[in-house]
């Protein structure tokens, strides 16, 4: 994977059954993925609270 690309994996479960978190690396919002076979889903993962959880972004 490039240095320069957007969005990074920290999170994997799975192998037919796929739960995977992604962090957008310029706003720190992370996301979670789910897909089963060749179906899928992508949405913000969110707190308690309802907002969105955000990973410090290191630059």
């Amino acid at each position: 994977m490039a240095d320069n690309e957007r969005f990074e994996k920290v999170y994997s479960q799975g192998f037919v059954t796929v739960t995977e978190i992604w962090v957008d690396k310029e706003t720190g919002v992370n996301y979670l993925y789910h897909t089963v076979g060749n179906t899928g889903g992508l949405t913000p993962l969110l707190d308690r609270d309802g907002k969105p959880v955000i990973s410090p972004v290191y630059r």
